[in-house]
């Protein structure tokens, strides 16, 4: 299997105070079923939909505990030289390239505007092994409160090129990649609370954006936003009992013209 080109969404993590809570949560909202987590790696497991590898959780490091969050790693070809352009272009490096066994080499960063979000140089592990299909990664957006400098940061070290969504009630920009949008970028208003940073909202599919919905407030989640359909499909906004966000998306349900975009 190819390398997915630099600056590619390639797999997502989040660390859990609880992360059996996390993994009976995820389990029965998006149907993952988990592999026995590795002592060698932190107790990292992977997560399965359809029995393919899509995510993993992973216990809080000692000293290290607090809200949860996920983590979107993109693609590079060379972590260190990656992370060479985040410094160059006002990121800052958390955690430096890491050889992880004979999986890949990460890195942890934060653009800018204050989201987090890590670079994977893959080896063993490719990434993601599916997308788009229910349970898996269907799409990420950075949530900023500012857009000028994360909009910068990302073309800059990426080579995205940008559009811009033609919507006077929403800031909206997709970054794309040989023409094919990839990520997403949404300007914070005031609707949200001051105390909620940047931060990187990733997408799961699912088969029924609203049943989905339901299980997660039956199981201590909080609904944010909609369900609402969209041109995309259905979807919602998110966080987890231990507050990381999320989104889920029912692509098969969809309607309405798609946003025109423009060229920035």
């Amino acid at each position: 299997m190819a390398a997915p080109p630099e600056g590619t969404p390639c797999w997502a993590d989040a660390m859990f105070d609880d992360a059996e809570g996390a993994k009976t949560f995820y389990g029965d909202v998006l149907g993952w079923a988990f592999g026995e987590a590795s002592a060698e790696y932190g107790n990292y497991a992977l997560a399965y939909a359809g029995g393919r590898a899509v995510a993993a959780v992973v216990p809080s490091m000692s000293g290290q505990e607090g809200p949860s969050q996920w983590c979107l790693y993109v693609a590079s070809p060379d972590a260190a030289a990656t992370a060479a352009r985040i410094r160059d272009n006002g990121g800052e490096i958390l955690m430096e390239p890491m050889q992880v066994g004979g999986f890949g080499t990460m890195c942890l960063a934060r653009e800018p505007g204050g989201a987090l979000f890590g670079v994977w140089q893959p080896d063993s592990h490719e990434g993601f092994e599916a997308v788009a299909v229910p349970g898996a990664y269907t799409w990420a957006e950075v949530f900023t409160r500012e857009p000028e400098r994360t909009d910068a940061f990302f073309c800059a070290v990426f080579g995205y090129r940008a559009k811009q969504v033609v919507d006077d009630a929403v800031d909206f920009r997709l970054f794309d990649l040989g023409g094919d949008p990839v990520l997403g970028r949404m300007k914070m208003t005031d609707d949200f609370p001051p105390e909620v940073p940047s931060y990187m909202n990733v997408y799961f599919g699912v088969a029924d954006c609203d049943d989905a919905v339901a299980k997660a407030a039956k199981l201590g989640g909080i609904l944010h936003f909609g369900p609402m359909t969209s041109p995309f499909g259905r979807f919602a906004a998110l966080s987890d009992p231990q507050g990381a966000q999320f989104s889920v998306i029912d692509i098969s349900t969809a309607a309405g013209e798609m946003p025109r975009a423009e060229d920035v």
